[in-house]
Parts: C-alpha cells; structure tokens; sequence
C-alpha cells in the first residue's frame, strides 16, 4: 500500500480528513498480511487483538458518525449487541469474526463516515447527539478525536504486529 498523501497547504477540514484517512489506511496495514489465529491473537500482558482493534475503530467511526453527527441508528451488528452485559463487546467478539469480515466491516464504516463528511463544509457544525450533560459536539472536535483515538490504536497496532511477526515501521509496501 502507498502512504496515504497528506497536503501541506490544504484547508483545515482537507487536512484533518487526510489525517484521518492516513491513521485509518495505517491500522488497516498494521492488521493486514496475518493469519486468523494471528489476528486474534492476544500478547501478553494485554487482551488487545488486532482483530479487536479493527472491530472496535468500525463501532467508533459508526457511533461518532452515523450516529452522533448525523443522528441516525447506528448499523448491526452493532445496533442489537448486547452493550449492557459487555461495555467491550466489540473488541471479546472480534475473535469470532472472519478475518475479511472485520476488514470490510471497518471499510464499510469508513464509507459510511465520509458519507456524512461529505455534506458537510463548516467543521463548527454541531452533532445532532448530545453528551450526558446536552453538549453537543462540532464536527471539529469529532474529526480532531477520531484521528487522536485511531493514531493511538496504530501504535497498539505496532506493537501487536512486531510480536507477532517482527513486522515494524509504517507501510510495509512504501519506503516511509
């Protein structure tokens, strides 16, 4: 995979979205290449799986997305899971989920995210969804956390990689 282009002089919300999009095709290189076993597989001493990552930043662009911006009802599997009995359900059942599953399931997020991005200009748009105390939150600050939480999962993401394989560095196709 090429690394994703970010622009050195583009607008505010070009440069965010690039942002996004570079951490977003990162995790994805991050978890790709491996074996189902590889991509459930735990390193000690934590429980986090690659394949768990992935299921969890599709939940995480769904939820911030499609349902706060936009204020739809977010998709199954994520619609009907039982959240109430497992906060993390996502990432303890990612291991039951075929490995092109959770790829697609995550590009399908994606999509569905640039979707509500691209009718979309003024970052300062407010989300339709309110936090517990009615604060609603601008598209800027969702853009500027999607790309801080999905950057932070990349670097779960290399260490589960390199203790797996022994896979290091960013794209493993590109010279960066």
């Amino acid at each position: 995979m090429d690394t994703p282009y970010i622009p050195r002089q583009g607008s505010e919300r070009d440069t965010l979205i690039a942002f996004l999009d570079y951490h977003r095709e990162l995790l994805i290189d991050k978890a790709s290449g491996l074996t189902d076993e590889q991509l459930h597989t735990a390193v000690a001493p934590s429980s986090l799986t690659l394949g768990g990552l992935i299921n969890h930043m599709a939940v995480v662009e769904d939820d911030w997305f499609t349902g706060d911006i936009a204020g739809k009802t977010i998709p199954e599997p994520w619609a009907s899971a039982p959240w109430d009995d497992d906060r993390d359900w996502e990432l303890n059942s990612a291991s039951s989920v075929p490995t092109d599953v959770l790829f697609q399931r995550y590009r399908d997020a994606i999509g569905r995210s640039n979707a509500v991005l691209d009718d979309i200009d003024d970052l300062g748009q407010l989300s339709v969804k309110t936090d517990r105390n009615g604060e609603p939150w601008s598209v800027r600050w969702i853009l500027i956390h999607l790309i801080e939480e999905t950057a932070r999962h990349c670097g779960h993401a290399d260490f589960i990689r390199e203790s797996l394989d022994g896979s290091v560095g960013n794209f493993r196709d590109s010279e960066s």
